[in-house]
C-alpha cells in the first residue's frame, strides 16, 4: 500500500515525516530518485530510505509505504486507488518560506531584497513542472476522484504535532500501532541541525515579509483564490 505525503513545498511535509518516524518507527520514502531533504538534514531524522522496489510493487504490498511528493495528483506514478495525507499551509506563507530558502545563499547582498521579491514572484506565477503553482497543486488533490485524502493543516501540525499525526494515521492506516512514547524534537533542536531549512516554524510570515504588490499578485491567480477559500484562509 502506498500513502502519499503530498504538499506544496514548505507546508510541513518534512516535519510530518519526522513525527511519523519518531512515533511509529516506520521508514519514509520520496517519489524522487534523490531525496534532497534527507541528504541535507540527515536521513535518520525521518527514517528516510531508498524505495524498496517499484511503485507497483510497493502498492501491491500489505505494508504501508509513506512516500513524500510535491507533485500534483495528476502525476502518472500516482494510481487512482492510492491514499494520501495532504499537508496544507496558507499559500502566502509557503511563498515566503520557499523564496527565503531558495535565496538563502544570497543573504547579506545589497540586492537581496530584490532577489527575494523576484523569487517570490516566480513562485506565485509558476505553472510548469510537476509541482505547479500553490493553488493548482492544492486543487489537484482536492478534485481527485480517488479516495478522499486526509488533510493536515500546518498550523495544527506545529501546535499539536503528536495529535495531528496520530489523527491522520488513525484515519488512513488504522492498523498501524504507535511504538513507545518517544517525544518529538522541538523547533530549537531542529534549527540547531539546519537553521537554513528549519527557518521559523511559524504562521503569518506573509504579513511582514511579502510586499503588497506580491500579495495582490498572489490573489490575482484564480486557483490561488479558489484554494484559499476552500481551506478557509482569510485575505
Amino acid at each position: 500500500m502506498i500513502v502519499w505525503l503530498s504538499s506544496f513545498p514548505r507546508s510541513g511535509n518534512t516535519f510530518f515525516r519526522i513525527a511519523l518516524h519518531r512515533l511509529y518507527r516506520v521508514p519514509t520514502y520520496a517519489v524522487y530518485d534523490v531525496d534532497g531533504v534527507a541528504a541535507q538534514i540527515g536521513p535518520e531524522l525521518m527514517g528516510a530510505r531508498d524505495r524498496p522496489g517499484s511503485f507497483a510493487r510497493m502498492r501491491a504490498s500489505d505494508e504501508v509505504h509513506f512516500v513524500k511528493t510535491h507533485r500534483q495528483r495528476t502525476d502518472p506514478v500516482i494510481a487512482e486507488e492510492d491514499r494520501a495525507v495532504c499537508l496544507v499551509r496558507d499559500g502566502r506563507d509557503c511563498v515566503v518560506s520557499w523564496a527565503r530558502l531558495r535565496t538563502a545563499p544570497l543573504a547579506g547582498r545589497e540586492d537581496y531584497g530584490e532577489r527575494f521579491a523576484a523569487e517570490a514572484r516566480s513562485i506565485i506565477t509558476r505553472r510548469s513542472g510537476g509541482t505547479g503553482g500553490w493553488g493548482p497543486n492544492v486543487l489537484s488533490w482536492h478534485r481527485s476522484a480517488a479516495p478522499a485524502p486526509v488533510w493536515v493543516r500546518f498550523e495544527d501540525l506545529v501546535a499539536a504535532p503528536e495529535a495531528a499525526v496520530e489523527a491522520a494515521v488513525g484515519e488512513i492506516a488504522p492498523g498501524l500501532a504507535r511504538v513507545g512514547r518517544a517525544g518529538l524534537p522541538d523547533f530549537d533542536e531542529l534549527r540547531g541541525r539546519d537553521p537554513g531549512f528549519f527557518r521559523s516554524g511559524t504562521t503569518g510570515a506573509h504579513r511582514t515579509e511579502l510586499a503588497e504588490d506580491l500579495h495582490e499578485l498572489f490573489w490575482r491567480q484564480p486557483d490561488n483564490a479558489a484554494a484559499m477559500r476552500l481551506l478557509g484562509y482569510a485575505a
